[in-house]
């Protein structure tokens, strides 16, 4: 079963420890430390639209673009009621195209880690660049290779009262990708339904991901710890990237 398929509709409920409105703060305090105010945004491989919600109510004017139908449909049912609803896309990042220009695109918990083809990888970010404006800021993180290595031989339980997660991590080092098999349970009205699925991570290095930015234009390339204005440490987790797509002269 494809990514993101069954899990849709439990990932809400799966994920309540992630705080979002952290990791936009973040954003902002990168976009505020970078002197500028969009008024426009794209949040690329949106899930569940959490982070493109947060942005909307900001004011800003967000697509949303998520290569998973079921995870838009939840998306566009979250949004809604709002007065200022995200516009849900369904496209990958690889073929990226935006009706008008952008100035901020963020990509939030490892999404480009799903692009498990270092070229494709590299014609994402291609992409993204050219659907910001002049000036724009592009934000992303990753999960690191040492986190995705130690989760060779992992197991994880996550559960509620009407839904029951159990996923098994494998590295492979040949391929450098983390596969992680997902037996999904979801209570449908007095029964349970398993659902199988299987996620894939690549293992991109800082290095190979600043070579990708500076290849496809982009400048003011800066790589944090996660969600702090440091330099990444020796065995962190998470780091977060920052670039600027220069001004026409």
């Amino acid at each position: 079963m494809d990514a993101y398929k069954a899990l849709a509709a439990s990932y809400d409920r799966l994920t309540n420890d992630v705080d979002y409105e952290a990791v936009v703060a973040f954003y902002n305090q990168i976009i505020q430390r970078e002197g500028v105010k969009p008024r426009t945004a794209v949040d690329l491989a949106c899930g569940t639209g959490s982070v493109a919600i947060l942005l909307a109510e900001q004011g800003l004017q967000v697509t949303a673009v998520d290569l998973s139908e079921d995870m838009l449909t939840v998306a566009s049912q979250k949004a809604s009621g709002m007065d200022n609803p995200p516009r849900f896309v369904w496209q990958s990042l690889q073929s990226l195209r935006l009706p008008r220009g952008v100035d901020l695109a963020v990509c939030a918990l490892d999404s480009l880690d799903y692009i498990t083809d270092p070229s494709d990888c590299a014609q994402a970010i291609a992409r993204i660049y050219k659907a910001l404006n002049p000036g724009g800021i592009f934000i992303f993180d990753v999960n690191t290779p040492e986190k995705l290595r130690s989760m060779d031989g992992q197991v994880f339980l996550d559960e509620d009262d009407d839904v029951y997660c159990v996923w098994r991590g494998e590295f492979d080092e040949n391929t450098n990708i983390c596969s992680y098999g997902m037996d999904l349970f979801q209570r449908e009205g007095e029964c349970w339904c398993r659902f199988f699925e299987e996620h894939r991570e690549y293992a991109y290095t800082q290095e190979q991901l600043t070579a990708f930015l500076k290849a496809a234009g982009f400048c003011r390339i800066e790589v944090y710890a996660d969600q702090q204005f440091a330099a990444p440490r020796d065995g962190e987790q998470r780091i977060y990237f920052k670039a600027r797509k220069g001004i026409r002269k």
